[in-house]
């Protein structure tokens, strides 16, 4: 803020030089000292504004204009005797403080002081009050740049400083977050997974024992065999979903198949899937949310219906992608009843909410339609 008022200020005083210089004797013209007055306005102008717009890492033509600028001060410092040339020299030493370094300021501030100071003595109309008052001037204005540029400087270091802070308690805020990850799947793997994998090794126990005591009672052992199969399902499931908190792939379209294949496997029901459209990649959640709607559905079609045929389609539509999970019952009844709104279902309508898409549940006129879009 102060070095931009610094600039403001410093055209403001090229203004002030070019009009002053322009009405005091001797006036700019195309001869003798009217020619020299001439010159020296045109160099405060090419000098100031030439400095500000070239960068200040292009060094040597930053030396080239400031030794204008400073030519053109001592100029009309010395033609104009009652006029506000001098005033260059501390625009000049301001941005070579400024845009530059505080050394070359410095080193300005230097030239300029010995620059006037012969003029002064040399050329007459000037007192030795005077000389010494621009002297004066110039190391003042040297002054106000250099405490200038350590403002800027602090500021900037600052702001860096505030930036590496934030960076900072995100980077903390990620590995408190990622810590609790870890911790949840580390009491899923050692809670859910181990319950699970014993069911597992129970029910196969159950399985050969049943095949082996009770080999004329099939319904059982074809009922131990899908609960099997079930537990071996919540066993995977819980695998991935300990590894969804370790960052793994997310399951997404390509797994609908493998989750149609397993519910045929486990209830003996034919369940097919079609694909619609050229397919498209989708983000992480609309991925993870296409498949947990099937996952949910077809959870849902086994534990509330009997059909006799379950399908899903896959849309890739031109604003959008739309999945459609329905079963069909006997004979055109309904082969599901509405179930209530359990949290599965609650759940999926909210995550597809979040995605700026649209979940619907309802029956038809055979069974029970479940339908999901969301956006592109």
């Amino acid at each position: 803020m102060a070095v931009r008022g610094l600039r403001t200020t410093a055209v403001a005083l090229v203004v002030l030089i070019e009009v002053t210089g322009s009405l005091t004797k001797p006036t700019p013209g195309l001869s003798g000292n009217h020619l020299g007055v001439l010159l020296g306005l045109v160099g405060v102008v090419v000098g100031m504004l030439g400095g500000m717009r070239v960068p200040a890492c292009a060094t040597t033509r930053q030396i080239f204009l400031f030794a204008l600028l400073v030519a053109s001060s001592v100029t009309l410092f010395w033609l104009q005797p009652n006029g506000l040339g001098f005033l260059a020299m501390f625009l000049a030493v301001v941005s070579a403080t400024l845009r530059v370094s505080v050394s070359m300021g410095a080193g300005v501030a230097f030239v300029g002081l010995v620059a006037q100071a012969i003029v002064g003595t040399v050329a007459g109309g000037r007192s030795a009050a005077s000389v010494v008052a621009n002297e004066l001037g110039i190391l003042a204005f040297f002054v106000v740049a250099l405490l200038a540029r350590r403002l800027a400087e602090g500021q900037a270091q600052a702001e860096l400083m505030l930036t590496e802070l934030e960076q900072s308690r995100e980077a903390q805020a990620q590995a408190a977050a990622l810590a609790e990850r870890q911790r949840l799947a580390r009491e899923m793997h050692d809670v859910l997974a181990h319950s699970l994998s014993g069911l597992v090794l129970q029910l196969e126990g159950a399985r050969l024992l049943a095949a082996q005591r009770q080999a004329e009672d099939r319904d059982l052992t074809d009922a131990i065999e899908r609960a099997h199969h079930l537990a071996k399902a919540g066993l995977e499931e819980a695998r991935r979903a300990i590894g969804l908190l370790r960052d793994d792939e997310l399951p997404g379209p390509e797994g609908l198949q493998a989750l149609a294949s397993s519910f045929a496997r486990d209830t003996g029901t034919p369940c097919k899937l079609e694909v619609d459209g050229p397919e498209r990649q989708l983000n992480a959640e609309a991925r993870l949310t296409l498949y947990r709607v099937a996952q949910e559905a077809l959870t849902n079609v086994r534990r509330h219906a009997e059909p006799t045929q379950v399908e899903l389609h896959l849309s890739y539509e031109t604003d959008g992608t739309r999945l459609t999970v329905e079963d069909f019952g006997v004979n055109g009844r309904p082969a599901l009843s509405v179930p209530g709104e359990g949290y599965g279902l609650t759940g999926m309508r909210e995550r597809a909410k979040l995605l700026g898409g649209e979940l619907t549940a309802t029956p038809t006129e055979s069974g029970f339609r479940v339908d999901l879009w969301v956006p592109v």
